[in-house]
């Protein structure tokens, strides 16, 4: 995981290497779509590599990357089309290199950091840079919803009360943020998930994904 965003900010500032990744990725993974091609070939090309260095890799081209995507003006973000390197982009809220910068590049990065815990068993620390991320999350939820109002009331420090819909709510959702961000991204909630209203209603936000 962190091989892979060892891959991913190293790119930000060297766009090239994304290419020659993809290139290489078709080649070594026919199987796989652009995307996940791709990602197997930043992990592939650091699996050797011990975990303190990785980490201290990260922390030297993490600055860089993200001081990278300031460096492009937005309007030439906006226009260029994601799905003319990755064909998923097209699935996105947002087709745009603008989309990918401003927002999965956080969101991806947040999610990871939360995978990494999971699998380590250290606690997360969170604050209002965490609420900031499940605010962007369910923003993107709110605006592909078509289903029944739904009222979601997300506990812990990066909660908050959330409607997707107008109208009284059908369905109100109780959980825990990261819960319920882990839902959204397809992985397991690992914490309650809490309906309470119509089954319908509660079954169509169950059903509800965010791209992460």
């Amino acid at each position: 995981m962190v091989a892979h965003e060892v891959g991913q900010y190293e790119e930000l500032p060297k766009p090239w290497l994304m290419i020659s990744r993809i290139r290489h990725g078709r080649q070594a993974h026919p199987e796989l779509g652009a995307l996940d091609g791709h990602n197997a070939s930043q992990v592939e090309e650091r699996r050797g590599v011990p975990g303190p260095e990785l980490a201290a890799e990260f922390a030297r081209v993490a600055p860089r990357g993200t001081r990278s995507l300031r460096r492009m003006p937005g309007p030439v973000r906006k226009r260029m089309r994601l799905s003319l390197i990755f064909p998923e982009g097209k699935a996105l809220p947002e087709n745009s290199m603008d989309y990918l910068n401003s927002v999965l590049a956080a969101r991806d990065t947040w999610m990871h950091r939360v995978d990494i815990s999971d699998a380590t068993g250290v606690d997360l620390v969170l604050d209002d840079h965490d609420r900031e991320i499940v605010n962007q999350i369910v923003l993107d939820l709110a605006l592909g919803w078509t289903g029944p109002p739904c009222l979601l009331e997300l506990s812990g420090p990066a909660g908050g009360r959330h409607r997707l819909g107008s109208g009284p709510p059908a369905v109100v959702l109780r959980a825990d943020a990261i819960a319920f961000a882990r839902h959204l991204s397809g992985r397991p909630a690992l914490g309650e998930l809490v309906y309470e209203g119509d089954e319908d209603a509660a079954a169509a936000l169950d059903a509800a994904r965010v791209i992460f």
